[in-house]
């Protein structure tokens, strides 16, 4: 299930681009409010600059893409027609696509739980609880604080370092290059 719903997360922040906006501000850290504030610099001459050169764009959700298929194969496993193949090769193929993916997960977005209990413990849901945090099933009635067992832990971003594109805008979109073998 877990693995479904974050198959899910990608491809609706890949092709929705308000999607991926609002999985992006979920993923920012809060801004610890009690760091002193800080003191501006006197303002200094305004020199004239020319303007930096225009960095190719490309979106965070196909350079994560882009490596999923560079360093887990992500993208042929979930093209490949496996009509072909029986469970246990399907499997076998599964097993270290996944492994290299969580590999690209954790590196990435250092993922963690959101709740550190295991499935099935019992979790109290406080009042005021933030339902980004907390998704109710079940027979939900009266008002919080509210008690039950855990169906999944959640998953937190502890950080999003995507790497920065430094190909043409006519690449930007491209998952994985085009391989030719020479003779």
């Amino acid at each position: 299930m877990r693995f479904t719903v974050a198959v899910r997360a990608f491809f609706a922040a890949l092709f929705h681009a308000n999607m991926a906006e609002r999985i992006a501000q979920a993923l920012r850290p809060e801004e610890d409010s009690s760091a002193a504030p800080k003191i501006a610099a006197s303002p200094k001459p305004q020199q004239a600059t020319p303007p930096a050169p225009k960095r190719p764009v490309r979106s965070d959700a196909v350079s994560l893409l882009a490596a999923l298929q560079r360093e887990a194969r992500f993208v042929d496993l979930v093209q490949e027609n496996l009509d072909q193949y029986n469970d246990e090769q399907v499997g076998a193929a599964a097993r270290d696509v996944l492994r290299d993916c969580r590999s690209v997960l954790d590196r990435l977005f250092q993922l963690q739980p959101v709740v550190d209990h295991q499935e099935g413990q019992s979790v109290d849901v406080p009042a005021g609880f933030d339902t980004g945090r907390f998704r109710l099933v079940g027979n939900v009635v009266g008002q919080p604080p509210f008690s039950g067992s855990l169906v999944h832990h959640g998953w937190q971003a502890m950080r999003c370092e995507m790497p920065g594109w430094s190909g043409s805008d006519e690449a930007a979109n491209v998952v994985a290059p085009a391989e030719v073998q020479l003779p």
